[in-house]
């Protein structure tokens, strides 16, 4: 089973990523961490992304396409979970396109839903260490010490983007773009809504039913 895991920013996609591979075996396919491998390995895509982004221009659909169709295929026949890709409806469609050449599809689309008030909080909690960039939270997960990285003992601080003004701005940004997201995949009858509030094994729990079913 091939699933697409999105949600607004906070909503803990990357932990219940985490939690899939390590108990049900699934490859994480994160546009992010390929993108990352491409430019280090100095692939032929990856060069032509570096070329693009030194450039401070955005990587076009053509690349990402590009490097998402080299990670499925490297997989063989493994299950796998899409993580921040695709982020727009022309993404999806040459998603689909390329899924069929290899005879694969997507067979489950998962939203994580939490409510926006609840995800400024979230996300406005966060504290980074300045050295070894650890990352805590000012109620779920403090530090022993207020300011003091736990880790290293490096001084933890508030990213400008974690700010609640510029939280509210991105998850505005977000649902205007990824809304139509939803609908797309609601068509194709792969939609599954599950709510994001709770634990992480709760929420797991609430993901791994839509599996089994």
């Amino acid at each position: 089973m091939n699933i697409l895991l999105f949600g607004p920013p906070g909503a803990g996609k990357g932990t219940q990523s985490a939690l899939l591979v390590e108990k049900n075996g699934f490859a994480h396919i994160s546009t992010g961490d390929i993108l990352r491998s491409a430019i280090k390995n100095q692939t032929a895509l990856g060069l032509k992304a570096k070329e693009v982004i030194d450039k401070g221009e955005l990587v076009s659909d053509e690349i990402v396409i590009g490097l998402v169709d080299e990670a499925i295929t490297n997989l063989k026949n493994k299950s796998f979970i899409l993580d921040g890709f695709p982020r727009t409806v022309i993404q999806s469609e040459r998603l689909d396109e390329m899924l069929t050449k290899m005879d694969k599809k997507i067979d489950k689309s998962i939203f994580l839903d939490v409510e926006t008030d609840f995800l400024i909080k979230r996300l406005s909690g966060r504290r980074v260490c300045k050295s070894c960039g650890a990352s805590f939270h000012i109620e779920a997960n403090p530090t022993q010490s207020e300011g003091v990285c736990d880790k290293c003992g490096g001084e933890t601080y508030q990213r400008a983007d974690d700010e609640a003004d510029s939280i509210a701005k991105r998850l505005d940004v977000y649902e205007k773009s990824t809304a139509p997201l939803k609908d797309y995949y609601q068509a194709q009858g792969s939609l599954v809504k599950i709510s994001g509030l709770g634990s992480m094994d709760e929420v797991y729990g609430r993901i791994n039913e839509v599996l089994k079913a």
